[in-house]
């Protein structure tokens, strides 16, 4: 006989005993169920954290298909590369509601096909290995669970817009579950979702967590959850975290969501943002100065911003998903790009940095640009396009020192384009004005992405003016003209050779004489 480990023989055992259960639940859930309209019920277990495998099981009754196709997610969205999921999956079966098994296939590397299943209610049943602790991948360990919902659960090819309920059996010693869906009334641990797009945009974080106390802006809650935090200065966190946010808000004039909660899943790199909810790499004890401080709201800001740009405002291309294959939009720079320029803006409105702090972010970003020979190679669209083979930093490609990060060139040529707003409009408008048209035209209005020559468009609508040599920085590899744009605000760039290298150092600061228009313009951009 060969030798079968310990856990998956008590895997094997806790599905039995599951499959009792649901010969009594499925006829119940096919009563309730309205004819012609599928149910999906999931149950997620994990009977041995250590193993670092989740145990799932999948209730479906209501099925008037005899054939239907299974699949796992092979990415998830805010994180541009393919995840290819369906690795992490082992054990799966299906069973009918008399615990028979049904014949399932594998037809491709993420799909499982079911047949003869019309009117039948059954049940699906797989277990997730987990091993990679990293903010777009589900982990599990004997000390805290956390879900990436695309990692986990499977969806009905042609059924993502059906609504899904989540039931969670927490390991015992546990006594927090976090996550963005919607809790069902008067049933512990168990969650909703209007459909499977919701789902995917929730993650879910389950362990003795640290709740921080929470703040209400424009009377909506905004929590922050963590696992393993650590000692830090908590009070001072927050107060800073609501300035951040209500800066934010203050743009766009609007709070889009009931509720708001900042997960912190642990120690880590990197965050993901959701409509309601962001997931970060948090570690409180590395909160030891004040710029230690500002340095973390800035990483916070920059997802928090992305519930409007990118979750709301976004290209065409993102959304609805396909979430078998790459998502290709050349517009990046406006969803990632923008956003590391907002979150620098949103730091000094909100008084955590000064005029100095905020002109060295930015003169970081122009040293990255200047210094890497891909500036020449490659055009800010086509890093966005390419980032699913290259990366988000433009380091992956066959050919390094070719191509650019829209994480560096985006905040800068943002930074050209509210000047020029800004000098063609007497500081009456600026790249704010840009972001609330987005928002409230295609986002609130036509419920749809933008195109590229509608967020073109969106720009010079506002400016009033042609801006077609801004986006030239956009769509070719010509070099960028500080001198003109820095100017209109009454900045300039010094540069100064690093003969060792042939790298040069770039610094911004004030012109000696301002003349009326540029201290306007700067004083606005600073103070607004």
């Amino acid at each position: 006989m060969k030798n079968i480990p310990f856990i998956v023989i008590l895997r094997a055992r806790f599905t039995f005993l599951l499959l009792i259960l649901f010969v009594y639940s499925s006829f119940n859930s096919t009563a309730i169920a309205e004819k012609g309209k599928p149910v999906f019920q999931y149950t997620v277990s994990m009977p041995e954290p250590a193993s670092h495998y989740y145990h799932m099981e999948l209730s479906c009754t209501g099925w008037t298909e005899d054939t239907i196709d299974f699949k796992l997610p092979n990415w998830m969205p805010g994180y541009y590369q393919l995840m290819y999921y369906s690795r992490d999956i082992e054990n799966i079966s299906a069973w009918d509601e008399n615990g028979k098994k049904i014949s399932l296939n594998k037809i491709n590397d993420n799909t499982w096909n079911i047949s003869g299943i019309r009117n039948t209610p059954f049940i699906l049943t797989y277990d997730v290995k987990t091993s990679r602790q990293f903010v777009a991948n589900s982990y599990l360990d004997s000390t805290h669970a956390y879900i990436v919902p695309e990692n986990n659960f499977l969806y009905i090819a042609g059924f993502l817009n059906t609504p899904v309920s989540v039931k969670i059996i927490k390991n015992k010693p546990w006594s927090t579950i976090a996550t963005g869906l919607e809790i069902v009334p008067g049933i512990p641990d168990e969650f909703t979702a209007s459909d499977f797009d919701i789902l995917y945009d929730c993650p879910i974080l389950i362990g003795n967590l640290e709740e921080l106390p929470s703040f209400k802006v424009n009377g909506v809650d905004h929590r922050f959850i963590g696992y393993d935090m650590g000692n830090f200065d908590k009070s001072l966190f927050m107060e800073n975290l609501k300035k951040v946010v209500e800066a934010a808000v203050a743009i766009f004039g609007d709070v889009p969501y009931k509720q708001y909660t900042f997960l912190g899943i642990g120690h880590g790199f990197g965050g993901i943002e959701h409509l309601n909810n962001t997931t970060i790499s948090f570690d409180g004890t590395g909160i030891k100065t004040k710029s230690d401080l500002n340095n973390m709201m800035s990483f916070i800001g920059h997802e928090y911003f992305h519930n409007y740009n990118v979750k709301r405002i976004r290209p065409f291309e993102l959304g609805p998903f396909d979430y078998d294959n790459e998502n290709k939009t050349n517009q990046l720079w406006v969803s990632e790009g923008l956003t590391v320029y907002y979150e620098y803006m949103i730091a000094k409105r909100a008084g955590l940095i000064d005029e100095k702090e905020l002109l060295s972010n930015f003169t970081k970003d122009i040293n990255a640009v200047e210094n890497n020979p891909g500036r020449l190679y490659q055009s800010l669209s086509q890093c966005s396009y390419s980032t699913w083979d290259e990366g988000p930093f433009g380091t992956q490609g066959k050919e390094p020192g070719k191509s650019i990060s829209y994480y560096d060139k985006g905040p800068v040529v943002g930074l050209l384009l509210d000047f020029a707003i800004r000098n063609a409009t007497q500081s009456k408008k600026s790249l704010d004005d840009v972001m609330r048209l987005l928002y409230w035209k295609y986002y609130k209005r036509l419920q749809r992405g933008f195109t590229d020559a509608e967020f073109q468009e969106a720009c010079e609508t506002v400016a009033g003016i042609s801006l077609t040599k801004v986006f030239e920085y956009v769509y070719t590899t010509k070099e960028l003209d500080y001198a003109t744009y820095l100017y209109y605000a009454g900045l300039k760039l010094e540069i100064e050779t690093d003969k060792k290298n042939a790298n040069g150092k770039y610094l911004i600061s004030r012109l000696d004489n301002m003349n009326p228009s540029q201290y306007s313009i700067l004083q606005k951009w600073l103070d607004n």
